[in-house]
């Protein structure tokens, strides 16, 4: 008998039902908005993976501030039309001329909006490991 007591299996059984609901609207939702088609998991597959290692592995409360976290930022991102060289510039930065430099900070950030949660996830991976709400396991 383990430590939980004899309740273990209904626990278990208990989370698998949950999940698997939530799977079931996530699809229900998700298919009104996608095309169903048989590579789908490799179009939104990436952006789970961010989303549960931000959120942290296990954390359902975490994935889903996580998911809130990404949208909001991608959104931000891409109704955002300026560039680091336009910061720059504003603030009376000089920038050299020709330069690959120049070429880099003068990308729209609305260019770049695709690769903004895969900068989240290494900085959530350099900054806290667990993820957001992710707890350590010892």
């Amino acid at each position: 008998m383990s430590a939980l007591g004899h309740d273990v299996p209904r626990v278990f059984v208990l989370v698998f039902a949950v999940g698997s609901g939530l799977a079931g609207l996530a699809g229900v939702i998700g298919g009104f908005m996608l095309f169903t088609q048989p590579t789908l998991a490799h179009a939104i597959g990436p952006i789970v993976f961010v989303v549960v290692v931000v959120g942290g592995l296990g954390s359902l409360p975490g994935a889903f501030v996580a998911s809130m976290l990404i949208g909001i930022l991608q959104t931000f991102a891409v109704a955002v039309d300026y560039s680091l060289a336009d910061l720059l510039r504003a603030s009376g930065v000089p920038l050299p001329q020709l330069s690959l430099l120049r070429e880099v900070l003068g990308v729209k950030l609305a260019t770049a909006a695709p690769i903004v949660p895969y900068l989240l996830l290494v900085l959530m991976l350099i900054v806290r490991p667990r993820g957001l709400l992710g707890t350590r396991d010892a």
